[in-house]
């Protein structure tokens, strides 16, 4: 199974192409759409890496994906300027699934 990146940004896309990861660049909703559904149909494909503002323009979509537990691996990831969402994400998704508080 491979790869295969949505970036919204030639920086990440030529950083992963190095490493043997294929993709594209896409930036307005319905090419981000349209990428991804065609990354989902073809087999080839086990783990799909999308940056995060691309992420951001579909976000429905990406949750309605990973809710149905098929192939397909979808992973946000930064691009090139790093993490914009909260960077404590990680902390909270766990102290809001077992409801206790992890740090103060």
């Amino acid at each position: 199974m491979k790869f295969f990146l949505i970036s919204d940004n030639i920086d990440t896309a030529a950083g992963l192409r190095l490493s043997g990861v294929n993709g594209v660049v896409v930036h307005e909703r319905n090419e981000i759409l349209e990428a991804f559904n065609n990354a989902l149909n073809n087999k080839e494909y086990g783990v799909i890496l999308i940056t995060e503002l691309a992420a951001e323009k579909i976000p429905e979509e990406l949750k309605a994906h990973k809710l149905s537990g098929k192939l397909p691996l979808i992973f946000v990831i930064p691009d090139r300027h790093g993490w914009r969402g909260d960077k404590d994400f990680i902390t909270k998704y766990v102290e809001e699934a077992i409801g206790v508080r992890v740090n103060e």
